[in-house]
């Protein structure tokens, strides 16, 4: 593991036009959007088919996740080698100026709804940016039925689907078979089981721009999938756990996907021993120091710690906040 060719990895930003988006990522990334319409998703991290993740720089710059995966899979994931073909995280930034579909994800037990090359969809958010319109919806109220949601409106979605005003810090998890939905002025990160599996219950009467329709339901699908017993969904409550310097608090934490957030001014250790680890900046500014290298990063920045590189420490040039995400071990 000592001699891995491999490297704090940052990944091209993939973004992705959507009738919902905004124009926001352009500053949280730093870069210019493409075209003048609305970006609602950069796929910051993805190994899929359709929208590889390509290397941002170093000796490794233009190869794919996946091509990395085939050639180093013990390098990449350590211990999870033998679980996972593909990197099994999705990872985005979401600016939703309007209000996403009301929408539910399969679990992985509907394997008749799930297309080959996905599994369920269980996933979560860290809120980054809201405004006083902003609404998440997350949870079915009492005694909601599949006839209710099978005639959803923009006049019942407020009496069948639970809701509240999301603030900046706080995370939300949805697990699969929730109806969920946000906007009106939310940005988030996004963490997300490796699928692209959405059916939608309700699309707010949104018509797309260029294609002058509305968007396809698939209502009997989304039936198929939704919990009924699951109930009411709020935030998530904060876990703080000791950390030498600064502050780190668990946010989310499931079968998928375990997601930290971390709070320094001054240096502290990340990543973990054989084990791939990743990290997005949302405040500050600091390097990762590897190999006797420094890996600069600041706020809209995503990096992928192999697991070859175990636990290295990072270095803030001011107060910073990261997020640390890990695939967790098998119970």
């Amino acid at each position: 593991m000592t001699e891995a060719p491999l490297y704090p990895l940052r990944f091209d930003p993939i973004c992705q036009y959507r009738l919902w988006g905004g124009r926001r990522l352009g500053h949280w990334l730093r870069t210019s959007l493409p075209s003048d319409g609305p970006i609602g998703e950069a796929w910051m991290l993805s190994d899929r088919d359709e929208q590889p993740s390509r290397v941002a720089g170093g000796p490794l710059k233009g190869q794919t996740i996946a091509q990395l995966m085939d050639r180093w899979p013990e390098l990449m994931l350590g211990h999870f080698a033998g679980q996972f073909s593909r990197f099994p995280l999705l990872l985005k930034f979401l600016d939703v100026n309007e209000m996403l579909s009301v929408q539910v994800h399969p679990a992985d037990d509907k394997a008749s709804l799930i297309p080959n090359g996905n599994t369920g969809k269980t996933e979560g958010w860290v809120i980054l940016e809201a405004e006083p319109k902003s609404r998440i919806y997350a949870g079915l109220k009492p005694g909601v039925t599949a006839a209710d949601l099978r005639t959803l409106s923009g006049s019942t979605v407020n009496k069948y689907l639970a809701s509240f005003m999301p603030c900046p810090g706080q995370s939300v998890l949805i697990e699969a078979g929730t109806v969920h939905s946000l906007g009106d002025g939310v940005l988030v990160f996004e963490v997300q089981e490796n699928s692209d599996v959405t059916f939608r219950l309700y699309d707010w009467e949104h018509v797309d721009a260029k294609t002058g329709l509305s968007r396809p339901l698939q209502v009997e699908q989304a039936l198929a999938c939704v919990d009924f017993e699951q109930g009411v969904i709020g935030p998530v409550m904060p876990v703080v756990e000791h950390m030498q310097s600064g502050e780190r608090e668990r946010l989310l934490d499931c079968s998928y996907f375990q997601l930290w957030r971390l709070q320094s001014a001054t240096s502290f250790l990340v990543g973990a021993a054989n084990a791939p680890r990743v990290l997005v900046c949302i405040e500050g500014k600091g390097c990762i120091v590897y190999d006797d290298r420094e890996f600069l990063m600041e706020k809209g920045c995503v990096t992928l710690l192999p697991a070859s590189i175990g636990s290295c420490c990072f270095r803030p040039e001011c107060p910073v906040t990261l997020l640390e995400i890990a695939v967790p071990d098998l119970p």
